[in-house]
């Protein structure tokens, strides 16, 4: 920590030199800040603020207007993206280097800001009835959403590396909280615990990989560390290929892969089921988010490090997430959800594929990621959706719950059946199959014939527990089911009423993903889109 804080303060040395040598000709060496760039950013914060403090105020029985405020607030936050649609932005420069941004609102910026500011509207509507229902906090829980999303929006923009770890941590330090904040459950407090305590371990090696790379280059700013990596003197060499290696591990724990994983099924079991949705959607585009700007734009004269690093992290984490997804009992207690977390690890070594890719390809197979990103996202938090509804009849959350949900709720039923195909890559999930052949694409462009055959038998695999659950939808109940569930042939009358709120949650990700299935093309365009500035 204390190597960042030297560097951060040699950068500021550095820039406050440029200052005070004025270029020919400048008028002011006064930096304006772009505020509409930064305008996504800072509308999640100060809402989530303004909710804090309204939060004192407020009396019990107004608690859910907190609720919709976020709502409204990341709305609003999403919405601001639109007069940035052409991605030419940057503030916070280096005086008398224009090129050299702290904060830069390009295409891959606005892309990842609209999955992580419209995966967190997702998992506000479906926390707002879990909030009032399970009597937490609700000053504290919107404040800390909210913050955790402005942080997940700011990393997409950070182009240097101590935006970009205080990014991270801002992101994952109310998300530790969101985790624990079922006061007196065993589960949830144990869940936090995991997840903070192998958090600010990965965190603390990813500083010390800053460090050695600050060391090595002498600037913190990416663009500047790629050129200083270029020409790093044979002494030094083995220093910044530590700091290379180093930095990558903090990111690869927040995108789950091997062996980075332990956490993660204990975590979304003992989280309340919106911040289990948050973590497998949001915390993941973090971590791949950090990913991918260390990689392609700060350390691509050390493709020949990270490149096969990530080619291996990509068959383990698909192999093993698979692979335990596949040992999930279907009476197991939380088995649903566990299979959930067990899913999004192997989806994690899909998305990791591209990234790996790029080493041999160039930066343009990152579009493959981002377009197979979007498509997990929306299908991801729908299943998380289905799984809040059905829980508030069913606690135990096991697989066997869903036995005979269309007989029930012919809506979640289809809904979820949509998602699972989704995510399986089968028709009518469209989008999920286009998804996975741009990813399968970019490893055989890059010469990884042995990872897309890796993915190909994972892909396969995975198809027995998606098609597994699929099917048990569509079943008539069981004894134990309907001692589980509400009567099948009850009157509709009679049956527990579905939150508003999480109804428009399973909406709003079915017909995202419905219109994606509609027009996979968008998908292939996407992926070969170049998002980063040439």
């Amino acid at each position: 920590m204390t190597a960042l804080y030297a560097a951060t303060a040699a950068t500021a040395a550095t820039a406050a030199g440029t200052a005070a040598a004025p270029q020919p000709g400048a008028a002011s060496l006064v930096q304006s800040v772009d505020w509409l760039a930064i305008a996504p950013v800072v509308i999640a914060a100060a809402v989530g603020l303004v909710i804090l403090v309204a939060d004192l105020f407020v009396p019990e029985r107004k608690k859910s207007l907190l609720g919709w405020s976020a709502v409204a607030g990341l709305a609003v936050a999403t919405l601001a993206l639109l007069p940035l649609r052409a991605g030419d932005r940057a503030t916070f420069c280096l005086i008398g280097d224009a090129g050299a941004c702290s904060y830069t609102a390009d295409h891959f910026t606005l892309v990842v800001q609209f999955l992580v500011l419209g995966g967190a509207l997702v998992t506000a509507l479906l926390s707002v009835t879990a909030v009032e229902e399970g009597r937490l906090p609700a000053g504290e829980f919107w404040f800390l959403l909210l913050s955790s999303a402005a942080g997940a929006a700011l990393l997409p923009a950070a182009r240097d590396l101590a935006t970009l770890i205080i990014a991270l941590e801002v992101a994952s330090l109310p998300a530790f909280a969101l985790v624990g904040l079922r006061r007196g459950d065993r589960l949830s407090s144990e869940a936090a615990l995991k997840f903070f305590l192998s958090s600010v371990t990965a965190t603390a090696v990813s500083l010390l990989g800053v460090s050695f790379v600050y060391a090595a280059t002498g600037s913190l700013h990416l663009n500047r560390v790629a050129d200083g990596l270029q020409h790093v003197p044979g002494q030094l060499d083995t220093l910044a290929m530590a700091g290379v290696a180093l930095t990558l591990v903090g990111f690869a724990f927040k995108t789950a892969a091997v062996p980075f994983h332990f956490w993660v099924p204990d975590t979304y079991v003992g989280a309340p089921l919106p911040i289990a949705a948050y973590l497998s959607v949001i915390g993941k585009a973090v971590g791949f988010t950090g990913l991918i700007l260390v990689t392609v734009i700060a350390f691509p004269a050390y493709s020949d490090v990270w490149g096969p690093a990530l080619a291996v992290l990509a068959a383990l984490t698909m192999t093993l997430g698979n692979a335990a997804a596949l040992r999930q009992a279907k009476d197991r207690a939380h088995s649903a959800v566990r299979l959930l977390a067990w899913s999004s690890v192997g989806q994690a070594g899909y998305l990791l594929v591209p990234i790996a890719a790029a080493a041999h390809a160039g930066r343009e197979q990152i579009g493959s990621t981002v377009a197979y990103a979007l498509m997990y996202a929306a299908v991801n938090l729908g299943a998380f959706a289905v799984a809040a509804l059905v829980a508030r009849t069913s606690p135990l959350g096991r697989i066997s719950d869903y036995r005979g949900l269309y007989a029930t709720r012919p809506f979640a039923a289809l809904s979820l059946a949509f998602f699972l195909l989704c995510l399986a890559g089968l028709p009518p999930g469209i989008i999920g199959l286009f998804a996975k052949v741009t990813v399968f694409r970019s490893a055989v462009d890059a010469g990884l014939g042995w990872l897309a055959v890796v993915m190909a038998v994972n892909v396969v695999v995975a198809l027995y527990y998606y098609l597994q659950w699929t099917a048990l939808l569509f079943r008539s109940p069981d004894a134990d089911s309907a001692s589980a569930a509400p009567d099948p042939v009850a009157p509709a009358a009679s049956r527990p009423k579905a939150p508003l709120p999480v109804v428009a949650a399973i909406a709003l990700t079915a017909a995202v993903a419905l219109v994606l299935s509609g027009a996979p093309q968008l998908v292939l365009r996407f992926a070969s889109t170049a998002l980063f500035p040439q």
